[in-house]
């Protein structure tokens, strides 16, 4: 059983977004609206469906082909700006359609330059409204392990519980044992965090081990608290919090 909440929004569920959507692929914007939904395809997180007026047609390039799913039949669709393209990155859902997604379009996140909720830059995925991501300070004591050799030991973590995910703790960066650290150029992104700044592998007995950590200088408002600070990955080393040694976690999110 795990010890932290899951993500139990069930699939193909729907709902309003209350925020302005926008995306740009090579500076020009192909969609702005305060009219999408979203649409979990997955418990952990939606993605948005635009409606098709408020999409710059323009930029579409219909490629005569179809791709049925349990949420309707959509009609494939690239993208051209310009030398620039994606193909097959857009769904233009018809008529069968689940109700509420009739004329709405799906862009595939990746196949787009930016992402914006008003006038925030997101990344990965639109972040899930039944979400809650927060950084508490705490004083449990707090050690990493790699095959019997300690990496960091603090006794004032941030601790960052993000639903659907295991709790992660951050450590200061005086805490962490650097000469077993090696800089990695790693990087990742977080719809609710940001993109971390960097990455470090680990050196134990002349073995590295790829990318246990990283850390954030620029976070979110949200999470400013974890700026600057170590985080590891609980499904690859060993974390004894309180004395206790926690069993390691299968998810894999930074």
């Amino acid at each position: 059983m795990a010890d932290y909440p899951k993500a139990i929004t069930p699939v193909d569920h729907i709902e309003p977004v209350p925020r302005r959507v926008r995306a740009f692929l090579a500076a020009e914007p192909v969609l702005d609206t305060t009219r999408a939904r979203y649409v979990w395809e997955w418990p952990f997180y939606p993605q948005f469906y635009i409606p098709s007026a408020d999409v710059n047609r323009d930029l579409l390039v219909d490629e005569q082909r179809t791709d049925p799913s349990r949420r309707g039949t959509a009609r494939l669709h690239g993208l051209r700006v310009g030398e620039t393209t994606r193909a097959a990155c857009a769904r233009w859902y018809g008529d069968d359609a689940l109700p509420g997604l009739a004329d709405t379009i799906r862009f595939d996140w990746a196949a787009l330059d930016g992402w914006f909720e008003e006038d925030e830059e997101v990344f990965v995925h639109p972040r899930n409204p039944y979400a809650r991501v927060d950084a508490l300070r705490s004083a449990r004591r707090v050690r990493v392990e790699l095959d019997g050799t300690v990496l960091a030991e603090s006794t004032c973590p941030v601790l960052v519980f993000e639903t659907g995910l295991p709790t992660r703790y951050y450590l200061n960066r005086t805490d962490v044992h650097f000469r077993h650290m090696v800089p990695s150029e790693t990087t990742t992104a977080c719809p609710y965090k940001g993109r971390t700044s960097d990455y470090w592998s680990v050196r134990v007995d002349g073995t590295v081990h790829s990318d246990l950590a990283w850390s954030y200088s620029f976070p979110t408002a949200a999470l400013l608290p974890i700026a600057g600070l170590v985080a590891f990955y609980n499904e690859k080393v060993d974390l004894v919090v309180d004395g206790e040694r926690l069993a390691r976690p299968r998810t894999h999110f930074s």
